[in-house]
């Protein structure tokens, strides 16, 4: 099949990332996928929730929501719909697979991820923009003297995988994804480890073979966001 930007199929879109973005947050983003753009932030308290209180161990949580006009028509306010509770959940757990809790002390981070244009992709995208504002922000900590190294144990980013008219595509358009046969979200590891995979078939099943093309070309994919954030940190990483 011809993709809509005519990029290949085992292509990622365009991926442009904007750092401090944000003058007043700890660490921030614009992460740009094609036409899906999101800002996230990592904001640091210096307390941790009840449950995690005398324990010397921090904790990290995120928040998600999309701009009325992030799409092609307007959509509500977000009021914590089950989309955006999963979303946010998906956001926070892959984050803190790879932060030392231990070495961050008892502080929390907020990841706030804010969709302002939506072309597909947008949980990944959180995912991936999400480490970035997370490191700046420990970095932040670490200069200031509140930490002796940055706690992350490796990189995490995400993409889309999915099959369209028979055809196997990475990273995913609205246009691609609203008729994908499969839709797949995948996060892993810089080191290739998977953290999640969702996935599910409309209206077609799919076969152990055809998954292990999308986990393959998903790997491909996530490969290259990492090498992106390595890119950025290779002076702090």
């Amino acid at each position: 099949m011809i993709r809509n930007d005519n990029r290949g199929l085992d292509r990622l879109r365009k991926v442009t990332i904007t750092r401090n973005y944000i003058k007043y947050a700890e660490g921030s983003c614009l992460i740009e996928l094609g036409n899906t753009r999101v800002v996230c932030t990592a904001t640091i308290e210096e307390s941790v929730p009840t449950f995690l209180k005398g324990t010397g161990t921090g904790w990290l949580t995120a928040e998600y929501g999309m701009l009325p006009r992030s799409c092609e028509t307007r959509i509500p306010r977000d009021k914590n719909s089950g989309r955006t509770y999963e979303i946010q959940r998906l956001v926070g757990r892959s984050l803190r697979s790879v932060v030392d809790m231990k070495s961050l002390g008892e502080r929390t981070i907020r990841l706030d991820c804010d969709v302002i244009q939506a072309d597909g992709g947008t949980r990944t995208a959180s995912i991936t923009g999400s480490f970035i504002a997370l490191v700046d922000a420990l970095n932040k900590l670490k200069k200031e003297g509140l930490i002796t190294k940055i706690p992350i144990k490796d990189f995490v980013a995400a993409t889309s995988v999915g099959i369209v008219e028979n055809s196997i595509l990475l990273d995913l358009s609205y246009a691609e994804d609203s008729k994908a046969e499969v839709d797949m979200n995948i996060v892993m590891t810089g080191k290739g480890e998977f953290i999640e995979v969702q996935g599910t078939a409309e209206g077609k099943t799919f076969t152990k073979e055809q998954m292990d093309k999308l986990l393959a070309l998903a790997q491909k994919g996530i490969g290259e966001l990492v090498d992106i954030q390595r890119n950025l940190f290779k002076d702090i990483l």
